[in-house]
């Protein structure tokens, strides 16, 4: 009887050990593409394309950005520029991702902006639609003119 009930312990032992691995081994999360472009039309502030490069820490993600369509037109200091780029979720929603996260960016350069945070849930699938940014109260909207590419990211 003695060699059943150590049998028994052992086994129960090796289960809460495995079970304990996976409460503490991190969540793995990947979106992907990591990176996808597209072209922006901002009106009278111009146009061209833009570099996205997304990240996703569970259901926390972060999207940088920088675009040619906005250049600057005097020095901006760093976290000076306040963005919301505006995602399509999954084809029929919206979802944001905000911040107010820039390097220095020099007179006539392009506009780099991020990480903007945003929520995303298991298998969102997202492509970037508009994208506001205000500098000095001065708000440029930009609409997205092509597909992203290679294809939407999926948190």
């Amino acid at each position: 009887m003695r060699h059943g009930k150590l049998g028994i312990g052992a086994l129960l032992g090796i289960g809460a050990l495995a079970a304990g691995a996976l409460v503490t081994a991190p969540t793995a999360t990947a979106v992907t593409p990591t990176t996808a472009t597209l072209s922006f039309d901002c009106g009278s502030f111009g146009s061209g394309t833009a570099t996205l490069k997304a990240t996703q820490n569970g259901t926390a993600a972060t999207i940088d950005l920088s675009t040619t369509a906005i250049t600057s037109p005097f020095n901006l200091s760093a976290n000076s520029v306040t963005s919301t780029l505006t995602l399509t979720k999954n084809g029929t929603g919206t979802a944001t991702f905000t911040g107010k996260a820039n390097p220095a960016i020099a007179a006539g350069g392009p506009v780099s902006t991020g990480p903007l945070k945003g929520t995303v849930a298991a298998g969102d699938s997202m492509v970037a639609k508009s994208l506001k940014v205000v500098v000095f109260g001065i708000t440029a909207t930009c609409n997205a003119t092509s597909a992203q590419a290679p294809g939407p990211f999926v948190f």
